[in-house]
């Protein structure tokens, strides 16, 4: 947790999920000139005369250091060949609005945690709540969500508080608001459970949740929201990445995710794409 004028925030979380080696990019590069003889790696040597099988494949995959590609990479910058490194990584944590810098790197492959299908228990909550009309019901549940990278208690009341009055808002110019909030499936419990928000609330969770919910109220939250995402990069990409993300002039929040990311990325890929001192 660290506080960020008057405010404080949680940090993400990053696990590497799966590396490709740096192998594959040698052996790209040494195709390009021919050079397989001249490797330190045995396995790549063996590329010169023969198709490499499984049991050879397995071995440039585990390549550890390549001179050629440092050359490459911090003499001639022939960076092109760096593209043959994947990396993925597992975010847990980060914000909405982190996404919106994220979207600026154009090559990589992101998949994000769908608000269009993970916004059931705040409707839920919201649904339960006008059943006694009570919007610190509504706070206190939502509060419970942990659902933002703030973590200032009272601050964070606000921001719930403003997702109730949307929705409050949008309820009274919805004729229907109750069957595009809740499945089908669940229009009962809400004569069943009357005048108890947290039966109501409780059946409605464990009850089949409305498909695309989402569809209808992402205007609710802001950028402060949590996300979770798997991104993978090429090497190449990620050089940039954390190139221009762990600068002092990055967006603070995309900072910290930049460097859980470089926390978390194994040396022989860092030394071809980060001047360490």
């Amino acid at each position: 947790m660290e506080e960020i004028y008057g405010i404080k925030y949680s940090k993400p979380e990053v696990v590497l999920m799966q590396d490709t080696g740096i192998g594959v990019a040698e052996a790209a590069a040494r195709t390009c000139y021919d050079s397989f003889e001249n490797s330190e790696n045995e396995s790549i040597k063996h590329i010169e005369n023969y198709m490499p099988d499984s049991s050879t494949c397995q071995k440039i995959n585990s390549i550890e250091e390549s001179s050629l590609l440092d050359d490459l990479a911090w003499t001639y910058f022939h960076h092109s060949i760096l593209e043959h490194a994947n990396l993925s990584f597992l975010v847990r944590g980060t914000s909405r609005g982190v996404l919106q810098e994220h979207a600026r790197h154009r090559i990589q492959a992101i998949s994000v945690r769908s608000t269009r299908y993970t916004m059931s228990s705040i409707i839920n909550a919201f649904t339960a709540s006008q059943t006694t009309d009570n919007k610190e019901f509504f706070i206190n549940k939502v509060l419970d969500f942990d659902m933002f990278v703030t973590q200032d208690e009272e601050y964070n009341k606000i921001e719930i508080g403003a997702i109730y009055d949307k929705l409050k808002y949008q309820s009274a110019k919805v004729e229907n608001f109750n069957e595009i909030a809740v499945a089908k499936s669940s229009l009962g419990l809400l004569e069943e459970f009357k005048g108890n928000s947290q039966r109501l609330f409780e059946a409605l969770e464990a009850g089949k949740k409305k498909r695309n919910v989402g569809d209808a109220f992402k205007h609710i939250i802001t950028d402060n929201v949590k996300v979770d995402m798997v991104v993978t990069f090429n090497l190449r990409s990620l050089k940039n990445y954390l190139t221009l993300r762990d600068s002092g002039a990055a967006y603070f929040q995309i900072r910290w995710l930049a460097q859980e990311m470089m926390r978390c990325t194994p040396s022989k890929y860092l030394d071809l794409i980060i001047k360490r001192k």
